[in-house]
């Protein structure tokens, strides 16, 4: 019973983002309440909701002071030799500038933190998008391609809960399917150079001097040199600080705001004007995470969650055998709409492995299959986590649009390496 009544909520959830009836961030509390009342844990639904509501607070402030950072960063002109660089090189040629865009999300990917992988990118090349023409659900999907993939590297969270639920190593499930992940990045640049191309024959090659491009949006807001020397220096220290997890991210981005805007806005009348200006959209973020946060909170309370993934494996026939690992790869990206990466790598995989074991296939090989797509290649799709509406808010694309526009080739992806893993041993 729960368990269906799980399945009915993601589904009717997923339908109604699809079909545009209502907003997502209606979707995400109102389906789940109703849901729950069916259920009968309506005495317990405040508690579900604020546990939700908890649990995402550290990451709603993590983007709502990133939005603000990031924001004065464009705003001052600092990534405007970025931009530049980037125009001498694809001239004006969509298809030039979406490949770009992959080469520049794998380089930031390799922090392995999805969130500030989506704030530096779409920062750096969204005033690009907007001087060529381009849609803004191409600068999305080209960077949820290239994340996707790179989300598999070690230190990435599918990775590391995946060696936690089956205590394995990085050489049990990463390297074996090293290869499949190059091949994953190599088709994420196919697919961006297909999109481009779509894009060149609807808008054309922008006949752009890159001498005489000024990508910052207020010029009144560009500061001289010198200002702009210390936001550079800034911004590395901050990235770097991001990687060793020298704070917790959410602090890291208040600390690293105000600096900044002390810097670049010495004025109090500055500062409470470029606030003013980014809040609006920090705060459509922002409400959208805690609202993802209520989602998430109902579905584990209720044990909706747990249940889904018990019967989503009691359905898997014993007679696969061999053929279960490869299975679940296929599966995995479309998975990462209907499960949480803890949901999936800590409830789902650890009876996957068990049921693998059982059958005479080695776990790893289910910790494999599972990253090449559950939370990887899908999770900038899901609506299960925070980073996709980073993403989607950043760009300023809504999550349905975003998902019909890129799921084909985000699962291709996953096809493309599940079948490179499977001719390199990795998942037989």
């Amino acid at each position: 019973m729960i368990a269906a009544l799980g399945f009915g909520t993601v589904a009717v959830f997923l339908a109604l983002t699809f079909s545009r009836r209502v907003s997502v961030l209606v979707a995400l509390v109102a389906v789940p309440t109703v849901a729950a009342l069916i259920g009968g844990f309506a005495g317990d639904l405040d508690k579900f909701m604020t546990d939700g509501l908890a649990e995402v607070a550290p990451v709603g402030i993590l983007i709502m002071f990133a939005v603000f950072y990031f924001t004065l960063m464009i705003d001052v002109g600092l990534f405007d030799p970025i931009i530049k660089t980037v125009l001498r090189t694809v001239k004006g040629d969509p298809a030039k500038i979406a490949v770009g865009t992959v080469v520049l999300t794998v380089l930031v990917a390799l922090d392995g933190d999805g969130a500030s992988t989506f704030l530096i990118t779409v920062s750096a090349m969204l005033p690009l998008y907007r001087r060529v023409g381009m849609s803004p659900l191409v600068l999305a999907g080209t960077v949820a391609l290239g994340a996707g993939v790179m989300n598999m590297i070690p230190w990435g969270g599918p990775t590391a809960r995946a060696m936690a639920a089956l205590d394995l190593e990085s050489s049990d499930v990463f390297l074996p399917v090293l290869p499949a992940m190059i091949a994953g990045i190599a088709w994420a640049l196919f697919a961006a150079y297909v999109i481009g191309r779509k894009e060149r024959e609807r808008i054309g090659v922008a006949e752009i001097d890159s001498s005489t491009i000024d990508p910052t949006l207020d010029r009144e807001m560009r500061r001289p040199t010198p200002v702009l020397v210390f936001d550079a220096v800034l911004t590395v220290a901050l990235i770097v600080a991001l990687v060793v997890e020298l704070l917790s991210l959410e602090v890291l981005f208040v600390i690293a705001f105000a600096i900044a805007l002390l810097v670049n806005c010495p004025n109090w009348e500055d500062q409470q004007r470029q606030i003013e200006k980014h809040g609006k959209s920090a705060a459509l973020v922002t409400a959208m995470i805690f609202a993802a946060g209520i989602f998430t909170g109902v579905l584990t309370g209720t044990k909706m969650v747990d249940e889904m993934a018990q019967s989503a494996v009691s359905v898997i026939p014993e007679q696969l055998g061999g053929a279960l690992p490869v299975l679940v790869a296929v599966v995995s990206m479309p998975l990462s709409l209907v499960f949480t990466p803890d949901a999936y790598y800590f409830g789902v995989l650890p009876v996957l492995g068990e049921t693998a074991e059982h059958l005479g296939i080695d776990p790893a090989l289910m910790a494999r299959a599972s990253i090449l797509g559950q939370m990887t290649t899908g999770f900038p799709l899901s609506p299960l986590t925070a980073a996709t509406f980073i993403l989607l808010g950043m760009a300023g694309v809504d999550l349905g649009s975003h998902q019909r526009f890129i799921f084909k080739w985000a699962f291709g992806s996953t096809l493309v390496m599940t079948a490179v893993a499977t001719a390199t041993g990795a998942l037989i």
